[in-house]
């Protein structure tokens, strides 16, 4: 066993630590003696590079290929070092699957290697926990708050709540609807530990309280950054005193920092905001609660006039297939100016005003705490308006988007053009510890520049480590010379042929890789009779399936086809025989027609760089090294990688792609 209540050596610092550590994981060090341990050189230099860097209070960017075993290589160390020192470990991943496989397998695996106890916990965001003390409040004032047909739905919740001890919806056995899940869950000035204490069970607050003590804490990136306070503010610590972070699956740090460190505001959450004070349609609310009429009479009108609001905007913008569209300067002038009549913001003003007034005469404390939230939430709506409309970020994207299936719904959004700056200073601060890593950071060179240039890490020591899979023998590469480009009108058509003929080969087996929604619904569309003569079971993302059940009915099956878009290039780790084929269909460049992707390729030409070389070719290198991951999950795995965009063979950039991939047989056809 390896004593975690051992001091570092004295007066070694860092490097006593990390020594310590790699000898831990050396071919002679205690976990050699594990049954089942295999000593992998990098992961031995990984966890050795990782102790130095918490030990040292600096900073680490380390891409570890497939194989490596990178959550071990940094989990034991941030254990052994959260136990010597008291601070805590926060482990932030992208998806679901990685935080699962860390909770109940690798976790489990350093307490048994360690042979002690520590506590580690998953938190998730406030919104995914039930809050039994406005569950309650729900269930006494039902007949002013809902509907006939929603009480069953909220009695089921009821139900439920009394007999989980995750209190999560993922826990939840059915789907409740998103209105009535908003007025049972845990909101911030709700949901508090002085209204929620310990006697009421409340399960965001016992997450919370876990959290609190809890050495080791495992979230994602989204709920990181909407906690991230600032370093100027908060002192060393990111979301505790002192804490310090890694981040696995670093490789989606930029993008989600960008949503995150940016703004939106959409028609249907300003509705929906409006309606929990008083809807119309049903006569319920929480100003019937409170039996405001001036305020029922005034959200009654506001309702429509969000519609009439944001309809007139979005008949002012020119959108880009029917989704985006970005304002600049000059046009957000003439947005104001065409808005310029609306009786929105005032109307915003005076109905927060109302449910103030309201707040103020409830004698129930939990009507006062609801009324005022929404009162808040309006008054922040309102501010942000008025900052869309002026364009007071500077150095941010303006643009608005158009959502639901039938481009129902409009919202504002606006994001920082570049992240780097800003998670420079957020993140890689003197005296705290980030850690980045994942298996795709490199673009095909020997640095990790362009990964760290993007994330503000351009001065933080990098490491490399490759996998120790035998690509040349486990994988094979197959290229289709005469494949149609994908503006071709015969290229659908070439796709559902080129995908028969592979998946025949692997006797389905397959993952197909889609950059297109309509694309990949329109082929699925062309082969469903090929597949149901061959007997195969085709998995199609959008079909009613989550991408979990999709992920357990491919494994189990057993002869199956799985067509998927973005998220599914990423975070799916199948080993084994269930799957022996990845076809991507197209190269993965990023389309330059989302305002934020058009404003940095923008930014890169004005400063004199080449936008292509400088950032479509580099994150389509990685979004393609990202796919080809997906294969080879094992020493034991063998297949082949498909991909179908001769443009790999055809244009120079070409050869930057190949280059990039591990290097195996390739064979064109």
């Amino acid at each position: 066993m390896i004593s975690i209540n051992e001091q570092y050596p004295a007066g070694s610092g860092s490097a006593g630590f990390a020594a310590e550590v790699a000898a831990l994981f050396g071919p002679k060090g205690s976990l050699a003696a594990i049954r089942g341990f295999e000593w992998r050189p990098e992961q031995q230099r990984m966890a050795e590079a990782v102790a130095g860097a918490l030990a040292g209070r600096s900073h680490l960017v380390v891409e570890a290929g497939t194989g490596v075993g990178k959550s071990l290589a940094y989990l034991l160390p941030a254990v052994l070092h959260a136990k010597r020192t008291g601070r805590k470990a926060l482990v932030s991943t992208h998806t679901i699957n990685l935080q699962e496989q860390l909770l109940y397998k690798d976790i489990p695996l350093v307490k048994g290697l360690t042979g002690e106890d520590f506590e580690a916990v998953l938190l998730k965001g406030r919104q995914n926990y039930v809050c039994p003390t406005r569950l309650a409040r729900a269930h006494r004032h039902g007949a002013d708050l809902f509907t006939a047909e929603e009480r069953p739905e909220l009695e089921r919740i009821r139900e439920w709540a009394a007999t989980t001890t995750d209190g999560s919806l993922s826990d939840l056995p059915f789907e409740p609807p998103r209105e009535l899940w908003m007025q049972v869950c845990s909101e911030q000035h709700l949901c508090t530990p002085k209204t929620c204490g310990r006697d009421t069970g409340c399960f965001y607050q016992s997450a919370r309280r876990r959290a609190q003590t809890a050495q080791i804490l495992v979230l994602n990136h989204t709920l990181f950054f909407t906690l991230l306070g600032d370093p100027e503010e908060e002192g060393l610590g990111y979301l505790f005193p002192d804490d310090f972070v890694i981040f696995d699956e670093a490789h989606t740090v930029e993008q989600v920092a960008s949503r995150h460190l940016g703004f939106n505001l959409s028609q249907y959450s300003l509705r929906q905001s409006i309606q929990r004070l008083y809807n119309p349609r049903t006569r319920k609310g929480l100003l019937q609660q409170a039996r405001q009429g001036g305020g029922i009479s005034a959200a009654s009108d506001l309702i429509p006039e969000v519609d009439r609001f944001f309809d007139k905007l979005a008949g002012a913008c020119t959108f880009r297939q029917g989704r985006e569209s970005r304002i600049r300067g000059d046009q957000a002038a003439d947005l104001a100016e065409a808005v310029a009549e609306s009786p929105l913001a005032e109307g915003l003003a005076r109905l927060a005003e109302s449910a103030g007034t309201a707040a103020a005469k409830a004698e129930e404390e939990g009507l006062q705490g609801e009324l005022n939230d929404v009162a808040s939430r309006l008054r922040t709506a309102r501010a942000g308006l008025s900052d869309f409309l002026s364009q007071s970020e500077p150095d941010h994207v303006y643009w608005v988007e158009r959502s639901g299936k039938a481009s129902t719904w409009t919202s504002l959004h606006a994001a920082p053009v570049a992240v780097a700056p800003l998670l420079g200073r957020l993140l890689f601060r003197e005296g705290s510890t980030a850690v980045m890593t994942s298996a795709t950071l490199s673009v095909g060179s020997s640095e990790l520049d362009y990964f760290r240039g993007r994330v503000g890490a351009l001065e933080v020591p990098s490491l490399q480590l490759g996998s120790p899979f035998d690509y040349a023998r486990q994988m094979k590469i197959r290229l289709v010379r005469k494949m149609p480009e994908p503006k071709d009108a015969a290229y659908e058509e070439a796709l559902a042929k080129w995908i028969s003929h592979f998946t025949e080969e692997s006797r389905a087996r397959a993952f197909v890789l889609f950059t297109s929604h309509r694309t990949m619904q329109s082929v699925a569309a062309r082969m469903t009779g090929f597949f149901e003569e061959k007997g195969w079971n085709l998995i199609v993302q959008g079909g009613g399936l989550s991408r979990s059940r999709m992920l357990e009915s491919f494994r189990e099956d057993g002869e199956s086809v799985l067509f998927g878009t973005d998220s599914f290039w990423t975070g799916v780790d199948l080993p084994g025989e269930a799957l022996s084929s990845v076809i991507i269909t197209r190269l993965p460049f990023v389309t330059p027609d989302h305002p934020l992707t058009e404003a940095k390729l923008e930014e890169i030409e004005s400063a004199g760089g080449d936008p292509f070389q400088t950032y479509s070719l580099p994150e389509a290198i990685l979004k393609l090294r990202q796919g080809v991951g997906r294969l080879i999950r094992s020493s034991k795995d063998r297949g082949s990688i498909v991909i179908l965009d001769s443009r790999i063979l055809s244009r120079p950039y070409g050869k930057a792609f190949l280059k990039a991939l591990p290097e195996c047989p390739v064979e064109v056809l």
